[in-house]
């Protein structure tokens, strides 16, 4: 039985990629901090909570880190755990960079040290590209240019996880994940935002959804496809870089539209609030992913359409509600 140790275990992408590793009859290890009454709910909301061997630890004390790959010595670890909320980053920009940089490097440490053999995922992503494009999309070859401190540490992130490749010969891959959703998306992240403010309006909880800047354009894909290439990225032969995404981008207003209309409310516009505190200070307008390396090499390509991942998520929201 292979063992797996999934940092960011309580939070989106953490229990799709621990139930995808349970299918394949892995022993999953799953970092939490030392919360007083850690939230299980997402883990619930999949069915898979009693399934997964809990540790205590924390990315920003690399004792405890060591200490955990020391003992358990995991064939594969994927580092999920980050300050994620872009948003949040301009006011914890100290947070953010100790969680999402330095928790990495103390991560990679201690499989340096203590259990070289295993195999490390580093969860990247395409906010590192900023507004930098060829030809409109972002490929593994497109310049960096973060526009937010949660890009730039994730972009120490992507670096020391090469360098380690390259120093120390450790399998280390980097996923640079365009944007992924799900039911159990945050309600913080403006997909969830949204289709949790129709539940609402639909059934008389509220009366508007107060947003940002409804024309910047994502590559939407949905979490459960996404993390399945995170898996494929350990098992190949030489450990590489690689884009995951839809290869579609879509505006926020669109996202309204579809989401609307599945919920059976017309004139959607007339539930919408442009709200300036939530636009950001330098705004990332377009991202575009081009993930053929990923389909040619892993064999990956998404199953979820955008229309699909947006019905998914009102009919999870509006069932919570009811």
């Amino acid at each position: 039985m292979k063992t797996a140790l999934v940092t960011g275990i309580l939070g989106q992408d953490g229990p799709y990629l621990a139930k995808l590793l349970l299918e394949k009859n892995y022993k999953v290890y799953g970092l939490i901090s030392r919360y007083a009454n850690p939230n299980f709910s997402n883990l619930d909301y999949l069915g898979i909570t009693s399934q997964i061997d809990y540790l205590q630890g924390d990315m920003t004390d690399e004792c405890s880190l060591m200490n955990i790959i020391k003992n358990i010595r995991p064939d594969e670890v994927y580092n999920l755990a980050a300050q994620s909320f872009v948003a949040a980053s301009w006011d914890q920009a100290k947070l953010t960079t100790e969680v999402n940089s330095l928790g990495v490097l103390y991560l990679l440490n201690a499989i340096k040290l203590f259990s070289p053999a295993t195999k490390f995922y580093q969860a990247s992503t395409s906010e590192m590209f900023g507004n930098s494009n060829i030809n409109g999309e972002q490929n593994e070859a497109t310049p960096f240019h973060p526009r937010s401190p949660y890009a730039i540490s994730k972009l120490y992130s992507y670096w020391i996880t090469n360098n380690f490749k390259e120093s120390y010969g450790l399998y280390c891959c980097n996923g640079i994940l365009f944007n992924h959703e799900s039911p159990i998306r945050g309600k913080e992240f403006v997909t969830r935002k949204i289709t949790d403010g129709i539940a609402k309006i639909k059934l008389g909880l509220a009366k508007e959804i107060r947003l940002g800047n409804l024309d910047s354009k994502r590559d939407w894909g949905f979490a459960g496809d996404y993390v399945r290439a995170m898996y494929l990225m350990l098992q190949q032969a030489k450990p590489d870089n690689y884009i995951i995404s839809t290869g579609v981008s879509h505006s926020i207003r669109d996202f309204c539209a579809i989401a609307f209309n599945h919920a059976g409310l017309t004139d959607w516009e007339k539930y919408i609030v442009i709200d300036p505190q939530f636009k950001r200070p330098a705004e990332l307008f377009s991202l575009q992913g081009k993930s053929s390396k990923a389909k040619d090499v892993l064999g990956w390509e998404p199953e979820v359409t955008f229309e699909q991942l947006i019905k998914m998520m009102v009919e999870a929201d509006l069932s919570r509600y009811k």
